[in-house]
């Protein structure tokens, strides 16, 4: 398969580039900055150098042709404000699937969060209450196309290695996971078709990633 990762240096995207390409997928990362570009070649992908917050959909969707999936793992990072929040939780999700319909491109994945079906909590500040609700209307949007789109929301990521064990459904109760954990459930809900349309929660579990994806879309 060919796969196009938007926000291809975050480290669930290197984690996901690295997965694919060692079992022979082709693999392309999305990065702003030049400087990335040796980061996502050592994860055995290619790099292109795009600013999501600035391109248009007609030149992202160029970048696409041809590929066979997109993942949205972009996120404006802990020290961004609430504008950003804004112009890469939702703005950029929603050019990706924009430019995916246009170039053809059927499978959309989109890395979400956990907490958004309820209104956010004030107190844990304007970023916070910005992050969440970028992260529900980039939902909303991908949900309101005709994209055969998945949504995994994990819970707190950690940077522990990975288990290869999950607890993975619609609703699971918030909890820690692991970005190598993350990343296989990506990669294993790319090789599974049924799992479009479905929202998926995901935190640390004892049910191996295969299983836990295939129960989940059952």
């Amino acid at each position: 398969m060919r796969i196009v990762i938007a926000g291809g240096h975050g480290q669930i995207a290197l984690r996901l580039a690295t997965l694919l390409a060692a079992r022979g997928d082709e693999v392309v990362g999305v990065v702003r900055n030049p400087a990335h570009v040796d980061d996502v070649a050592a994860a055995g992908a290619s790099a292109v150098v795009l600013d999501l917050e600035r391109a248009d959909a007609d030149e992202l969707a160029g970048h696409l042709t041809g590929a066979d999936a997109v993942v949205f793992a972009a996120g404006a990072g802990p020290g961004s404000g609430a504008a950003r929040k804004d112009t890469v939780d939702r703005a950029a999700a929603t050019l990706l699937a924009d430019a995916a319909s246009r170039a053809g491109v059927r499978r959309y994945l989109l890395v979400s969060a956990m907490g958004l079906d309820a209104e956010p909590d004030p107190g844990r500040g304007e970023v916070w209450v910005a992050y969440l609700r970028a992260k529900k209307a980039a939902e909303d949007a991908l949900r309101a196309t005709d994209l055969e789109w998945t949504i995994l929301r994990p819970g707190r990521l950690t940077d522990d290695a990975g288990t290869g064990k999950v607890t993975l459904g619609p609703s699971v109760g918030y909890g820690e996971v692991t970005r190598d954990d993350t990343a296989a459930v990506l990669a294993a809900l790319l090789d599974t078709a049924a799992s479009a349309g479905s929202v998926l929660e995901v935190v640390g579990g004892d049910v191996p990633i295969a299983d836990a994806v295939a129960a989940a879309v059952r």
